[in-house]
């Protein structure tokens, strides 16, 4: 391989650059899909399918012909495309605490990721997260490291169970294409840093982050994980994107991991202060550091440019380009690109099938948390009565999918709203489980006016209320409290009616001041796409008890 072939094949750029004749020119070893970016509005998987063959259609043309590797973020669900199932997210699946289903969820992703013909992703997050101010909480599975480790079974889900005797720390991706690849991230310590701040410092010892962050990647490189990739934060002060002890003699070395290490989304950029400041030292001091593929969306031309003159000069040996490619290569081999670098459209009804529906809503189910039910010398409220007279459903989340699912859904910060994607409402689960002669009335912010006038006609009342959807740094919160108008909706229906309230968040919220007002209370997370799950909990059917026991 030439230098320049070596170069291409450790970039990583945004799909909206990436022509046939782009990669073709460049060498280009792999794209991604940023949070929202997509070939269309609505596109459908046969639209993805295409988009990724044109661009591989680029890569095969070359000299060599080594495939393009096509990434993209499915931390919940293949969420960038519309009708796909939305799982809750990690911190939701994390309260199930059950491995299988993780697994069982990740089998699942793969396949409606392999329906666009997308054969990685960049999940999961094995996070312990410490600080709920942190904006990417609800990534993480949970604060106890154990369970975070427990749940890495996602990892088997997503690429196959790895074969018994094993190589320890080799990639490993299931014959076929039913599988991804997986990326374990951010490494390492992203959930600890101060004050819950995104691309923060973690400042902690170093027995203490191999005891608490440290972890989870153990269990991801023993079940064989492709990739892993770096955070944005830093330990003690130093940017883990240029950390070469914890890269290359930890990770690498210790851990064996054969796989590749990827940069974060322009993550090499932000070493310097301010971001971007010498971009060619950034360049230098992460790929000694031992990141192997840099994820540059925009900025590939000078990122080749500034890596061939510091290979030229002497200033990175070849052989730390060679172990890059060396291992980018490894994983394309084991993952069967390039026995079947082309996808087709055989899997497309794999996109939001029922199946996955159904387990979703199995996942929304076992996820939720009971806080209160029933105040001091009065019956429990839940389960909810089936056959009441009169019930109102109130709260911005209520009937709002895209508050259900939160960030990371259609778009990288998601957005509110019924128009995003396909699903079901709490208030649509609401109307299918109470029985037919129940009415129900659904008033997203009735005021105190309306309870005065209306509290007799209601048997009792179930609250949504929650979160806005947000991602990353525009999720961090220094306070935590329950976002309006949530806090005046509860006072309002609560102080007048008996109510079930349902909270939709990322993270625990402050509600300690609403406890006397409220009768019944739960915690949802960030439930996704099929919300009658919450109605089977609060309101179950029989038979869905029954399977949920058994």
């Amino acid at each position: 391989m030439t230098v320049a072939e070596k170069i291409g094949q450790m970039s990583q750029i945004e799909r909206e650059n990436a022509t046939a004749d782009v990669v073709k020119e460049f060498f280009i070893g792999s794209v991604l899909s940023g949070g929202g970016s997509v070939p269309a509005t609505n596109a459908t998987p046969e639209a993805w399918v295409r988009m990724v063959n044109e661009m591989q259609r680029g890569a095969l043309s070359t000299r060599l012909g080594i495939p393009m590797l096509y990434g993209i973020d499915a931390v919940h669900g293949h969420g960038n495309v519309y009708r796909a199932t939305i799982f809750p997210h990690n911190v939701g699946l994390g309260c199930t605490r059950d491995p299988e289903l993780a697994k069982k969820i990740g089998a699942a992703v793969a396949l409606e990721v392999r329906a666009t013909g997308i054969p990685y992703v960049f999940a999961p997050c094995m996070a312990v997260c410490r600080d709920p101010r942190w904006g990417r909480c609800y990534e993480s599975f949970s604060e106890d490291t154990k369970l975070v480790q427990q749940m890495a079974s996602v990892i088997s889900g997503f690429q196959g169970e790895i074969p018994a005797g094993g190589r320890r720390g080799a990639p490993y991706v299931a014959a076929g294409q039913r599988n991804v690849a997986a990326c374990s991230k951010h490494y390492v310590g992203d959930g600890g840093t101060a004050g819950g701040a995104n691309e923060g410092d973690t400042a902690a010892t170093f027995h203490d982050l191999l005891s608490v962050h440290m972890p989870p990647y153990y269990s991801a490189v023993a079940q064989g994980v492709s990739t892993v990739m770096v955070s944005f934060s830093s330990w003690n002060g130093a940017k883990m994107h240029a950390n070469r002890f914890l890269i290359t003699d930890f990770l690498k070395t210790t851990l064996r991991f054969r796989g590749f290490v990827i940069s974060d989304w322009g993550g090499i950029e932000r070493i310097t202060t301010p971001k971007g400041a010498d971009y060619m030292l950034s360049v230098k001091l992460a790929i000694m550091a031992g990141i192997d593929m840099i994820m540059i969306p925009y900025t590939y031309t000078e990122f080749i440019d500034d890596l061939s003159t510091l290979v030229q000069n002497g200033t990175i040996p070849m052989s730390r380009i060679d172990d890059a490619v060396r291992r980018i290569l490894r994983v394309k081999f084991t993952m069967g690109l390039f026995e079947n670098p082309y996808a087709d459209f055989s899997l497309a009804g794999e996109l939001g099938k029922q199946e996955h529906r159904d387990l979703a809503r199995e996942a929304v189910r076992k996820s939720l948390v009971l806080l209160k039910n029933g105040k001091a010398g009065e019956k429990p409220l839940l389960p909810l009565p089936k056959n009441a007279g009169s019930i109102l459903v109130a709260g911005s989340h209520a009937h709002d999918l895209g508050n259900q699912c939160g960030g990371w859904t259609i778009t990288w910060q998601g957005v509110a709203g019924n128009n995003l994607t396909t699903g079901t409402t709490i208030l649509d689960g609401i109307k299918h489980a109470v029985g037919h002669g129940t009415d129900v009335v659904y008033s997203e912010n009735p005021d105190a006016g309306f309870m005065r006038q209306n509290k007799a006609r209601f048997d009792y009342a179930v609250v949504v209320v929650g979160e806005p959807p947000y991602a990353e740094s525009f999720g961090d919160n220094l306070n935590l409290t329950v976002p309006a108008p949530g806090p005046s909706v509860i006072r309002d229906v609560c102080g007048s009616v008996r109510c079930a309230v349902v909270l939709v968040s990322g993270r625990p919220l402050v509600v300690e001041p609403y406890m006397d007002a409220i009768d019944a209370l739960v915690a949802a997370w960030l439930p996704g796409t099929e919300g009658q799950g919450v109605l089977d909990c609060i309101a179950p059917e029989n038979d869905v008890m029954d399977k949920t026991q058994s």
